[in-house]
């Protein structure tokens, strides 16, 4: 997992995967569900975006997958966010790097 962070949103995006597909959208969802207890509350699911709302140590975040640019976290009001929401982003999207990185080092051993 390469992670990127942007801000064209007004907001802090991380790019968890610019080319990751429906599957690998799941993965993380399963993830951040498993390791991380979170609880999605609003899912909208469209033809070619997925937007699941979450809350991560009081903030609301978004985990969001498009067949265009693929899967993504940043703050739910994306424009209005708070910079405690942009920092939220890095912590999350930091920890997931480094969940990746050990399950592919205890795939590797």
């Amino acid at each position: 997992m390469s992670l990127t962070l942007r801000t064209s949103l007004g907001c802090t995006e991380a790019v968890i995967s610019d080319g990751g597909g429906l599957k690998q959208f799941y993965r993380v969802a399963n993830v951040l569900s498993q390791d991380f207890d979170v609880k999605f509350s609003n899912k909208e699911d469209d033809f070619d975006t997925i937007d699941w709302e979450f809350r991560f140590k009081g903030h609301h975040l978004t985990l969001h997958y498009s067949i265009y640019n693929g899967i993504s976290i940043f703050p739910t009001k994306t424009r209005d966010a708070l910079n405690k929401d942009n920092k939220a982003v890095v912590e999350l999207a930091g920890a997931l790097q480094d969940k990746a990185l050990d399950d592919d080092r205890r795939h590797i051993a």
